[in-house]
């Protein structure tokens, strides 16, 4: 990691306290920007075991089956794009890895980042291990995840919705004839009965409806 000759510029911001996972609860210092050169895995997840020890140790809403993990860290656009687990949320997170494009927000200030799949509005934070970087909540509180494993597996799907573009309405449209258009096929009665389960399962759908309005 290597300091930044200066700050990147500032983008225009709209203040949105106490919403999502904020983690920071210190006020941003001039010389926080950092590059990350290197994959910034082990990085979040020092700050995110950190932010659990010091600031979420009594709160309610942790679920005790989870526990803190960066899941597939990737170079986007120049900067870093992956997603944290933690007992209490799961966040997309933006970690700057270059001087380049880079938009600083502002301690709790947000923004909108344009990805395949839509906008989605980035909370600006900072903290020792990381210096600057932005997340996004995607769930909040965890209750509904029973275990780590499944936790990770819909952060994983979480990332290939984000980057991946929804259908055009035509294809949509050609797949929806095709569909109607197929005979119906005779369907074995199951032998069991289903148990019905509140487990998570993030649909496209489902991942849309967490667009930034």
């Amino acid at each position: 990691m290597s300091a930044a000759p200066g700050r990147p510029k500032q983008a225009r911001t709209v203040a949105r306290e106490g919403e999502g996972c904020p983690v920071s609860a210190v006020a941003p210092s001039q010389g926080a920007f950092r590059v990350h050169a290197h994959n910034p895995s082990d990085l979040v997840e020092q700050t995110y075991f950190r932010v659990h020890q010091e600031r979420m140790a009594d709160v309610p809403i942790l679920n005790a089956a989870l526990s803190v993990e960066a899941i597939d860290f990737q170079r986007w656009q120049g900067h870093w794009l992956g997603i944290v687990v933690t007992p209490w949320c799961m966040s997309v997170l933006l970690v700057p890895g270059s001087t380049d494009n880079w938009v600083w927000t502002g301690e709790n200030k947000r923004r909108f980042v344009k990805f395949p799949a839509g906008e989605f509005a980035f909370l600006g934070s900072e903290e020792a291990e990381l210096g600057e970087f932005q997340s996004c909540s995607l769930f909040s509180p965890m209750g509904k995840f029973s275990n780590q494993v499944e936790a990770a597996m819909t952060a994983r799907a979480s990332m290939v919705a984000l980057l991946t573009a929804p259908p055009a309405p035509e294809a949509r449209a050609a797949e929806s004839s095709a569909a109607a258009a197929k005979p119906p096929v005779a369907q074995k009665v199951p032998v069991t009965v289903p148990v019905a389960s509140d487990r998570p399962a993030l649909s496209r759908r489902g991942f849309f409806s967490l667009r930034a309005r």
